[in-house]
């Protein structure tokens, strides 16, 4: 069975900065891309940011270019998003995902993923 679990999350003022990261386990965590997508009060899911399954990819929504990075670490099994420049806008509920298939990259919809983390808390003070 595969299990996402994601930790880092807290409060924190804007211009601050936070490191999430997404531990995997029960799968082939190594052969799958891997995205973060964020969820606030009342708005639907929306994409974060991608990365594929060798690293050599990554992708953002442009609400976060050039403030958040994502990267992997294969041989930990664990999927990294670390937040500078944090914004009140971007206070939400951040979730890990793993894509569907197996070495293909694609991102951007929740349907191109088929495992979740439980999320964990992002607020970002003003």
């Amino acid at each position: 069975q595969v299990q996402l679990v994601e930790s880092g999350g807290g409060l924190v003022q804007a211009g601050g900065s936070l490191r999430l990261s997404c531990a995997t386990s029960g799968g082939a965590f190594s052969s799958y891309a891997m995205g973060w997508f964020r969820q606030a009060p009342g708005k639907e899911r929306e994409f974060v940011a991608a990365i594929s399954w060798n690293g050599d990819s990554t992708n953002y929504a442009d609400s976060v270019k050039g403030r958040f990075t994502i990267s992997r670490d294969n041989a930990k099994n664990t999927v990294y998003l670390q937040m500078n420049s944090l914004k009140p806008e971007d206070t939400a509920v951040y979730y890990c995902a793993k894509n569907r298939r197996s070495r293909w990259y694609t991102f951007g919809k929740p349907v191109e993923y088929d495992y979740w983390g439980q999320g964990t808390q992002v607020t970002v003070s003003s």
